[in-house]
């Protein structure tokens, strides 16, 4: 790129290191302190005394990526040229010329020494607290004494080629720009869900748990719009972080990888960051932070992820761990499971020939259960809400329907309450008690709008739309956890669990309402048959779990990536958990399928009463101890922390000796 923010006269390698200099963007020129600035554009604030290293020069751009991808965005997208990014509200437009192209890191490993150089002033440059970083380095290591080596690894934002975050957010507080493809993200917008942080495989957002919102790399465009390389690079002492247009091998530079020991696959979302690593590295390379997690060298040259069995292999409880800042996620999938499930045995029974059901539906207790289903959902949704870091902010989750799965959740769930809740007040007008408590308080007869109105079919087709409303919300649900970044969740067995729990869950709260209901209407002997049917719904969702866990097992056993180390971390140190919710689940399900034999053999009702609390309790027990390990157990395809920084072991003993009380030390609480 021609260095736009230079004079013809005055090139940058010639200019004097001990002159103050001020840069205009609109005219190009470097203008020295004590000269006039007509027409300064006041832009930004700039830093002074930039070295010749700190500018932009990219004369040479290619076509496309290696991906296949257009370079020049305008081409790409079609949008006006000269289009200003209202930096610092300021409507002027950058003079460099190759501002609409894609721009990218590119780290050479051979040269970075770990200072945190480049840290400390993208910190100081944004301004971020103790705990945040939005570049941070990490390191893995390997070999033996005296051939032991060390290779730091610096990564901020890659402003990929497609941005996850920006998919994934639901507040649309993600950008990708034609400007210098910069990924940016609006905090003001953004109400602190943390799923970018989830589906991102670089850990670049960062929630803050303090202020209870997302921020991240913002490619330090107002340096770009100057002709700057951004705060990092230029801090860089080891000359080890360079920027330019993508796929530009810098000068004394020999290599243009996409991949180094550490960095997560490419493919996920084809990150605009290139690498240089010549130095002999050992076969296998260990990361010092908490993450069991070691690269082994392959065939090709390239380091893949493997289990590292660093915990050892002792089995313990740590029942305390299983809670976690998700704790209300558990709640809220549960919940909204349970009422769902409950709600469509009811109405798809209905709906499929089982007269007790279609009587229970005509009947006055139908508007109670149709309600404890909404009002259920409406549970759940209230505790996702607590989970974010600015709850007030709820209404903006359906900003981004057209591509996050959270928006589609939310919405499908929000329908589903639209629908039990309109079949519970069409219910109401042929409600018998309702009708007459209307006539004795306030003289209001009702009575007659059966007659004018099909107010029975009415209720089914709206509980029809709530079971297709709600199985939209299911299915969202589960696809909100199909992330590549966390292998552990990105796998068949999630659809399992989450229908299974609607099943087992949804079939027990039916239960509670609709035998007494119909032990009260119909008599005894119409229970049986609600038994039958909610005896094998029941039986179905555990065995459906069952499946998918033995699937999973089987699967992330035979894993070396990230999926197989949160397995190993879940048969060693939640090993007894483990191991408790799977003897549980396996003896609710012989239990369930007792409960059907006695059904089906016509046992005494006392035996079928104490079958059905046993598998209550027990698939409620399996259902909380097994979401929370949900949670706690998944890994990240994060980069590798360090000893301290980037180092969830650490942050835990910090707080568990009161270090973290310190802010200095970097260490927030892991709530808001």
């Amino acid at each position: 790129m021609s260095q736009s923010n230079t004079s013809a006269e005055q090139p940058l390698s010639e200019t004097s290191s001990s002159s103050v200099e001020m840069f205009e963007p609109v005219v190009g020129q470097a203008l020295k302190f004590g000269e006039e600035q007509k027409d300064r554009s006041n832009h930004w604030e700039v830093r002074t005394q930039e070295q010749g290293y700190a500018f932009l020069a990219d004369p040479d751009v290619k076509e496309e990526n290696r991906y296949g991808q257009k370079i020049d965005l305008l081409d790409l997208t079609g949008l006006p040229e000269n289009k200003s990014m209202f930096i610092n509200e300021n409507p002027e437009v950058g003079t460099n010329p190759n501002r609409n192209k894609q721009h990218g890191f590119f780290f050479t490993a051979d040269n970075c020494i770990g200072c945190h150089a480049c840290e400390a002033a993208c910190s100081e440059k944004n301004e971020n607290p103790p705990h945040l970083a939005f570049r941070s380095v990490g390191y893995v290591e390997g070999g033996s004494y005296p051939d032991y080596k060390r290779m730091n690894i610096s990564m901020a934002c890659n402003h990929c080629d497609d941005p996850v975050c920006l998919r994934g957010c639901p507040t649309k507080a993600y950008t990708k720009h034609a400007e210098y493809g910069a990924v940016l993200q609006d905090p003001e917008t953004c109400f602190g869900c943390g799923y970018c942080t989830w589906v991102c495989p670089y850990n670049a957002p960062q929630l803050d748990p303090v202020k209870g919102q997302v921020s991240k790399c913002n490619m330090c465009v107002d340096r770009l719009e100057v002709g700057l390389k951004p705060a990092c690079v230029s801090a860089c002492v080891g000359n080890a972080l360079d920027f330019g247009v993508i796929e530009n091998t810098p000068d004394n530079r020999e290599q243009c990888k996409t991949q180094i020991p550490g960095f997560p696959s490419p493919d996920i979302t084809h990150p605009n960051v290139r690498f240089q690593q010549t130095k002999t590295l050992p076969d296998e390379m260990s990361r010092t932070d908490a993450v069991p997690i070691k690269y082994k060298q392959d065939k090709d040259g390239k380091y893949k992820p493997h289990v590292d069995q660093k915990l050892g292999k002792t089995r313990s409880w740590n029942f305390a761990k299983l809670s976690s800042r998700e704790n209300p996620l558990v709640l809220f999938t549960l919940s909204c499971q349970a009422a769902f499930g409950a709600f469509s045995v009811v109405v798809l029974s209905a709906m499929l020939g089982v007269d007790v059901f279609k009587q229970f539906m005509l009947s006055d207790m139908f508007a109670p259960f149709a309600a404890l289903c909404a009002g259920m959902t409406a549970f759940g949704l209230l505790m996702s809400v607590t989970h974010l870091g600015k709850p007030l902010r709820f209404y903006r989750g359906f900003n981004n329907l057209r591509y996050s799965p959270v928006c589609r959740e939310g919405l499908g769930f929000a329908m589903f309450i639209a629908g039990a809740g309109l079949a519970m007040l069409l219910s109401l007008l042929t409600n018998q008690a309702f009708v007459g408590f209307l006539q004795s308080t306030i003289g209001l007869d009702i009575s007659g709008l059966a007659s004018v109105l099909p107010l029975n079919s009415l209720v089914s087709g709206v509980s029809i739309f709530g079971v297709v409303a709600g199985s939209a919300g299911l299915y969202y649900m589960y696809r909100c956890y199909r992330i590549k970044a966390r292998p552990f969740w990105d796998h068949w067995q999630t659809a399992t669990t989450f229908g299974g729990s609607a099943l087992t869950l949804g079939s027990f709260v039916a239960a509670f309402v609709v035998v007494p209901s119909v032990w009260l209407t119909l008599g005894l002997s119409a229970v049986a048959p609600v038994l039958t049917v909610l005896g094998f719904t029941v039986f179905a969702g555990l065995a459906l779990e069952l499946i998918g866990l033995s699937g999973h097992h089987r699967d992330l056993s035979d894993a070396s990536h990230e999926g197989g180390a949160s397995h190993y971390v879940q048969r060693t140190t939640f090993g007894k958990s483990y191991v408790l919710r799977n003897v549980i689940l396996s003896g609710i399900v012989l239990s369930a399928l007792a409960l059907c034999t006695a059904m089906f053999l016509q046992a005494p009702l006392y035996v079928l009463i104490f079958l059905w609390f046993a598998v209550f309790v027990g698939a409620c027990a399996s259902a909380i101890i097994g979401r929370a390990l949900f949670y706690v157990l998944v890994i990240p395809t994060t980069m590798p922390g360090a000893f301290f920084w980037k180092n969830k072991s650490f942050e835990q003993h910090a707080r568990d000796i009161g270090l973290a009380d310190m802010p200095q030390v970097g260490v927030a609480p892991d709530h808001h």
